[in-house]
């Protein structure tokens, strides 16, 4: 009988080659917006993505041609999670419940407006609830030139969020006592900002704004007036 093969001693020591874990843009976009939700967009970088992954950062470049394209595919993806509200028969209540089902989904991604009003581009997700919001304006009688109407002057206010002219900076509130001196100087060049100052600032005045009161009084401004247009109630531009 012949004699057996050696066996290489060190066969079943050798090291396995390490597997890559599979990449998809799905995936990495959801851990673009998860490491986005932790570190803020300022903190998305392909070099942290790829950490988070466990990938080299170059493998990304198969999936996303680059970081504007990431960024991109990521406010899709914020996009894609509003899930719309439809009342039927109710255009107004349909409306109102499914923009704040989109301020909902923005407001558990506290970074996510200032990405997509960055955006130029309108993506899959974002085409399909802008259309959901057209449907449900057409199909509750709006004319398509009162639609067209209705989508500008809601403007960001549809995807959840405003661009307001007073932008919160995200700094610590300032002193009472200077914000108040600095209302008064204000109030000597411009008198009514000065005086909406000071009644900002002023002890049991009208306080701080509160985001979530003015999106809501400005919405339902918005769709009270358009209520009174679709109703023929108001009828001069």
């Amino acid at each position: 009988m012949g004699r057996m093969p050696r066996r290489d001693p060190t066969a079943a020591i050798a090291p396995r080659a390490r597997q890559t874990p599979s990449l998809s843009r799905d995936g990495i976009v959801a851990a673009a917006i998860e490491l986005a939700d932790r570190d803020g967009a300022d903190g998305l970088s392909m070099r942290k993505l790829g950490q988070a992954l466990g990938v080299d950062p170059m493998s990304l470049y198969h999936h996303v041609r680059d970081k504007d394209d990431l960024l991109d595919a990521v406010a899709d993806g914020v996009v894609a999670e509003i899930e719309p509200v439809i009342v039927p028969g109710d255009w107004k209540a349909s409306l109102r419940r499914t923009i704040l089902a989109a301020r909902a989904t923005l407001r558990r991604h506290s970074w996510s407006p200032g990405v997509i009003g960055s955006r130029t581009g309108v993506r899959p997700a974002t085409m399909a609830y802008m259309d959901t919001v057209l449907g449900i304006l057409r199909e509750g009688g709006f004319e398509l030139e009162l639609t067209h109407h209705a989508v500008h002057v809601m403007g960001s206010r549809v995807l959840g969020f405003s661009q307001d002219l007073f932008v919160d900076s995200g700094d610590p509130p300032p002193d009472p006592e200077a914000s108040a001196m600095y209302a008064r100087q204000l109030a000597g060049t411009y008198p009514y900002v000065g005086e909406l100052a000071l009644a900002a600032t002023h002890d049991g005045g009208l306080g701080p704004c509160d985001d979530d009161v003015e999106f809501l009084f400005a919405l339902d401004l918005l769709l009270d007036g358009l209520e009174r247009r679709h109703d023929g109630t108001t009828t001069s531009l």
